[in-house]
């Protein structure tokens, strides 16, 4: 039973920093990566703003809201909410907004559980569970958040 005692605590002493210090890392990541796929969507929205309105009022099927306010909704927020995200200032609330859009991208788009290539459904739920991380974890030590958290201690 010593023996075993033993190498857990071996085992657990870098636990401390390897929390500190990689999952840092690992909450930067997710942030950028998970940023870039709502920014490049939202880029894409404004590339072409008549063919956005199209889709909109035509194959998303957002609920309650009218597809032009709905467009104007699914740009700015996959816009402007990556670039916080990224950045790492109000991580939590900011990924739980964007999975809010994500979710809706899923509800309002019924044809993405038809397309034959199951890729296209899975990329948004692994975003919704990259999301779900940032939002229990947080940004990171490398983030704006961490560094006003420290300017108010």
């Amino acid at each position: 039973m010593y023996i075993l005692q033993y190498v857990h605590t071996l085992s657990r002493r870098f636990d401390q920093n390897l929390n500190l210090w990689a999952g840092s890392v690992l909450c930067l990541a997710l942030r950028i990566y998970v940023g870039w796929q709502f920014f490049k969507a939202g880029l894409v929205k404004v590339s072409d703003w008549s063919a956005t309105l199209s889709l909109f009022r035509e194959e998303y099927m957002v609920p309650v809201i009218p597809p032009e306010l709905a467009a104007w909704m699914g740009a700015g927020g996959e816009l402007v909410l990556p670039v916080l995200l990224v950045v790492g200032i109000f991580t939590r609330p900011t990924a739980l907004a964007l999975f809010a859009v994500n979710a809706m991208a899923v509800i309002s788009y019924p044809a993405l559980f038809m397309l034959e290539c199951p890729a296209a459904i899975n990329a948004h739920f692994y975003w919704g569970i990259l999301l779900l991380v940032l939002v229990s974890f947080g940004s990171g030590k490398f983030s704006v958040d961490a560094w006003l958290a420290k300017r108010g201690d």
